[in-house]
């Protein structure tokens, strides 16, 4: 893009995407009308109504240049997916072709189900699948060197039903959440909400790095991370980098994304630097949590591809680099009805809101009996790095209420209810040209990994780059269980106000151990939260068992979210991907270490014996000391290097031996891992003593520092 192209984002916002004022101007009325039927009340699309749509989509596709259409879904790979057909039919006697897309190809599409993950659902040899028009979710166009290409989301399901796929869980528990968030509605007298959804704002950082230092660097390419590294001189312990001035290649980098990224409707909103340097945010505006998932993904695949256009390479790997503040993904969730009322704003006297503080208990309470499960949903190998190591939330969940609302928990579980609140105050700075200001009612804390923010939940656990829609998943349905149990209550209830009472005193008193105002990253909370029993679970391998507990069964298939064989499958995904991606990792060292690091090593070692043996021979009274000394330290290293290599060789081969599941996951974790950091720290020694001519791959202070 030139550097004197303007644009009003007014203008092009959302104008790729075939959107509600688009399907206003283009489709009959009567169709028009039908469909946000189906949208909005969940009514059946019929197959008449779902041509004509059809018909004027593909004709406002074929005017942004498309001349293909996907079904776009996102598989339990992680990624998005999609096959391409064009709308071209077979040609006329004549020669020529039409432009062509009914009604069925819209709402059905038949990729492969064989070539995606299924946990056991779908034998090898049982290739059907099918993927469903999610009419809730906006169509796009998409364009990029390939063309122009109109983008269906779907959901993904095999031949006997089950899903397979992030989206078809989510949308069943926002069905889940809808349906009781309503009875409680309608039991305190609200008649006017017809529908509550999630909604949720992700935070994505993530890396940049030239593109020319990536490439060369295996480790980034096969896996997204650095399996070796020293650190440089500087890393980020000035605290210059986070809200510091954005460079201009990344800003002109971050400006293509954002036209990109509104032309697609994605209300890309916040940009900044991150703590580590090369480290970036982007944040959008809130949207409908199966919007927002669509678009958390089309937000990570815009990254990486305008990255590419400006020679760089967008890192969304949890730790891309060992010691350098890891990259997460803040899930900001709360609840809204059509009407535009969040149920988890306090309002003015939130003391007193008992709807507030209501819907506030059953979540404590979804949280507090699903820690694990939680955990779970954010759970991915990469992410192992970065929990529990101060710099991203504990791998122990608890939740952050802040002053004003733990003194009104304090005040319900000493007298039963609450009688007033703490406000914000005005705070004069001491500057009398700077006006008071408002300050809040409570402060925030950036160690919680579920922490209250305002109007709503900040599930700050989340890996970057995975999809969001497995952690919603799980709130929406957990949330969602516990306000069904309050609703029967209440529904029984001779004295309303009475029972909501008893509803959010018992809960907060069963509940308030998972409540946590301190610091996350203390090791005394750690001790804290044992003596509370809550659980610290440290990796994916052990979050996955979470899957399987017999409450979380009953949940799921309670609210009609997941199924027991869908929970098990998923279950045996987490525990083959976990797997494979520490192999690819133990492979990659390996090849690392052989083909270029020892090779390396031995051709420096090798230059200094030349030094020693030319110098001793032209002086032999030199002093000769120092290249002895790191003649010989080199050679311990490196011998040193050779021993863990061919550790990681076997530890690698054993874990290959073994039959896919949760004990090959457990040996890779607990055996193929530590040897693979026995190998790199040799190495890691090393590029701090060999000439930087010799080492084979960029630094990591070429990486972070040159951008």
């Amino acid at each position: 893009m030139s550097e004197t192209e303007y644009f009003n984002v007014a203008d092009i916002f959302g104008e790729n995407v075939f959107n509600d004022a688009v399907m206003q101007e283009r489709l009959p009325k009567k169709t028009y009308k039908k469909l946000r039927e189906v949208i909005e009340e969940g009514k059946e699309l019929d197959l008449e109504t779902a041509d004509v749509v059809a018909h004027e989509m593909k004709e406002w596709a074929i005017e942004k240049g498309a001349t293909h259409y996907t079904h776009w879904f996102q598989p339990l790979t992680g990624v998005t997916a999609e096959k391409h057909d064009s709308f071209i039919t077979a040609p006329m006697p004549n020669g020529k072709v039409l432009m062509s897309f009914s009604g069925k190809e819209l709402i059905k599409g038949e990729p492969d189900a064989s070539s995606f993950p299924s946990g056991g659902l779908r034998a090898t040899f049982e290739a059907r699948g099918y993927t469903a028009w999610d009419c809730t979710s906006p169509a796009f166009v998409r364009q990029d060197a390939a063309g122009a290409t109109l983008c269906i989301p779907t959901a993904f399901c095999s031949y006997t039903g089950e899903a397979l796929d992030q989206k078809t869980p989510l949308l069943r528990s926002m069905e889940a959440i809808n349906t009781q968030s309503l009875r409680l509605l309608k039991l305190f007298g609200n008649t006017t909400s017809k529908r509550v959804t999630p909604s949720v704002g992700p935070e994505q950082e993530y890396f940049i790095v030239d593109r020319e230092k990536y490439l060369k660097r295996k480790d980034l390419i096969f896996t997204g991370r650095t399996l070796f590294g020293a650190m440089p001189p500087k890393g980020q312990e000035m605290d210059d980098h986070y809200f510091g001035i954005i460079r201009e290649r990344i800003a002109a980098y971050m400006r293509d994304v954002n036209k990109e990224l509104w032309k697609l409707g994605v209300s890309a909103k916040t940009q900044h630097n991150e703590v580590a340097p090369a480290q970036h945010e982007l944040a959008p505006i809130y949207s409908e949590a199966n919007v927002a998932v669509d678009h958390n993904q089309l937000v990570m695949e815009t990254m990486k591809k305008v990255a590419r256009r400006h020679n760089f390479e967008c890192l969304l790997h949890e730790k891309p680099f060992a010691g350098v503040n890891g990259s997460g993904k803040h899930d900001n969730w709360s609840l809204v009805t059509n009407t535009g009322k969040n149920l988890l704003s306090p309002g003015k006297t939130p003391y007193d809101n008992k709807q507030f503080l209501l819907f506030l208990s059953a979540v404590i309470a979804a949280v507090d009996d699903n820690a694990a499960l939680l955990r779970m949903s954010a759970s991915n190998p990469g992410n192992d790095h970065r929990l529990g190591a101060n710099e991203a939330p504990p791998a122990i969940i608890s939740i952050f209420l802040g002053e004003q609302l733990e003194d009104i928990v304090e005040q319900i579980l000493q007298n039963g209810t609450a009688t007033h609140s703490n406000k914000g105050e005005r705070m004069d700075i001491g500057v009398h040209t700077i006006p008071p200001i408002k300050k809040d009612a409570t402060d925030r804390n950036r160690t919680s990994p579920f922490a209250f923010t305002g109007n709503k939940f900040e599930f700050r656990m989340v890996a970057s780059s995975m999809s969001i829609a497995g952690a919603n998943t799980v709130l929406n349905a957990t949330v969602a269980d516990v306000l069904q149990s309050m609703a029967d209550r209440m529904e029984k209830a001779d004295d309303l106000d009475k029972t909501v009472d008893e509803i959010i005193y018992e809960t907060l008193k069963e509940h308030q151990k998972v409540i946590f105002n301190g610091n996350g990253y203390s090791d005394e909370w750690i001790a804290e939260a044992e003596k509370r029993g809550l659980p610290n679970v440290k990796t994916m391998v052990d979050a996955t068992a979470s899957l399987l507990y017999p409450k979380t069964i009953e949940i799921f298939e309670r609210q009609h979210v997941y199924t027991k064989t869908e929970l098990e499958s998923r279950a045996e995904i987490n525990y083959e991907a976990y797997a494979k991606a520490i192999n690819i990792e133990a492979k990659t060292m390996i090849h690392m270490a052989s083909k270029e690091y020892i090779p390396a090593i031995i051709s420096y070692v090798t230059s200094l014996g030349d030094s020693i043996n030319s110098i001793s021979a032209a002086c032999a009274e030199a002093d000769l000391s120092v290249q002895k000394d790191l003649l010989t330290t080199c050679s311990s290293l490196l011998a040193k290097a050779q021993t863990a290599l061919y550790a990681l060789k076997d530890a690698d081969k054993k874990a290959n031996a073994m039959e896919e599941g949760k004990e090959q996951a457990e040996f890779f974790r607990d055996t193929v891992f530590t040897a693979m950091a026995d190998l790199r720290a040799p190495i890691d020694e090393l590029e701090m003593i060999v000439d930087k001519e010799y080492w084979p791959v960029p630094s990591y202070g070429d990486m972070l520092f040159e951008v």
